[in-house]
């Protein structure tokens, strides 16, 4: 799959998210090894600490669907964010050098950077 078509699914997944609160649509396409895409955006809540991340979203639909093997995450932010820190943990969990694609709202790549720039000396699964 190429970025382009990887951010474009990105983009599609912000058009449905739901953040009455912040009004900061956010949208994961996270690529899988086998080729399988699994979308997130993120889901706000009038009790703030139940708010899901896009990127915690695509994750938790990916593992629930049997998948653990991620290639590649491409996102759509207003001004092309990164993960917060809760998601680059999680992420960090099943694949800490993954390559992430930093889209802007129209789907337009800003940027591309690796999930271990974002985390170093990361904490995972090997620390324990």
């Amino acid at each position: 799959m190429s970025n382009d078509e990887l951010l474009r699914k990105a983009v599609a997944a912000r058009a449905r998210a739901y953040s009455p609160y912040s009004k900061f649509a956010v949208g994961a396409a996270l690529l899988c090894a086998d080729g399988e895409v699994f979308l997130g955006c993120n889901v706000e809540n009038a009790s703030y600490g139940l708010t899901i991340c896009a990127e915690r979203n695509a994750v938790f639909a990916a593992v629930a669907a049997g998948r653990r093997d991620f290639a590649m995450l491409a996102l759509s932010v207003s001004g092309a964010g990164t993960p917060c820190g809760a998601c680059r943990q999680v992420l960090n969990e099943f694949a800490p050098r993954l390559p992430i694609l930093l889209g802007d709202e129209d789907g337009k790549l800003r940027g591309e950077v690796s999930l271990d720039q974002l985390l170093p000396n990361a904490f995972g699964p090997g620390s324990l």
